[in-house]
């Protein structure tokens, strides 16, 4: 009898699918986001924000994931961005096949960025690749400071952090510095920006690192 040790052959098998897919991204010339979080950090709101400020400046692509429902690409196409859903039905992370079969019908050639939203999780997603060149973790002042303890993988598999609804910390007991150090101490290499999507504060930064992105077509 022969076992077969399940995880590592997922995981594997992603890997392989993710890689073919970063090659049909590099023939594009397409960057590549996939922004994890918590439920309710504000992925989607930084998305609108976005939309409404890199208009005329990047053509984009978004893809969201959510258990059920079209809610939040339906509020990216009122952002006046392209979106397609994808509904996982119970599953708990995206994964490099659902990504390209997604995509199947999409002329990549058309974008310049694909900005990709990740269920709300931060334990699935993060060991699955989707093609993406830059992976971006979304917090929020409203989960509390110890989420990079708490979570340090999520932290540690990222290229840059987003501490979004900055707006609230005159009223929650959230201390920015300890959040900081503890993300830096999963991953000194981190990448930071503060926004709130509710006063614009950061946003523009934000925008400009994702204008900054560019891939020449291979």
């Amino acid at each position: 009898m022969t076992e077969i040790p399940l995880q590592k052959s997922v995981f594997q098998r992603n890997q392989a699918q993710a890689d073919r897919i970063r090659r049909r991204f590099a023939q594009a010339g397409l960057a590549v986001v996939n922004l994890l979080s918590s439920p309710g950090a504000g992925k989607t709101s930084l998305l609108e924000q976005t939309a409404a400020r890199l208009a005329g400046r990047r053509r984009i692509f978004v893809v969201e994931g959510d258990l059920e429902t079209e809610r939040d690409a339906d509020r990216i196409r009122a952002a006046g961005l392209p979106a397609r859903q994808i509904q996982t039905h119970g599953a708990c992370h995206l994964d490099a096949e659902s990504i390209e079969q997604a995509l199947t019908d999409v002329d990549l050639n058309a974008y310049d960025l694909l900005l990709i939203e990740n269920i709300g999780n931060l334990i699935c997603p993060t060991g699955f690749d989707l093609g993406e060149d830059v992976r971006v973790v979304v917090a929020s002042t409203t989960e509390g400071d110890d989420k990079p303890h708490k979570y340090p993988e999520a932290y540690h598999a990222s290229d840059v952090c987003v501490l979004n609804k900055i707006d609230l910390l005159p009223y929650v007991p959230f201390r920015v510095e300890a959040f900081l150090a503890a993300a830096r101490r999963a991953n000194p290499g981190l990448v930071f920006f503060q926004t709130s999507c509710t006063t614009g504060e950061g946003i523009d930064a934000w925008c400009e690192y994702l204008c900054a992105l560019h891939r020449s077509p291979a």
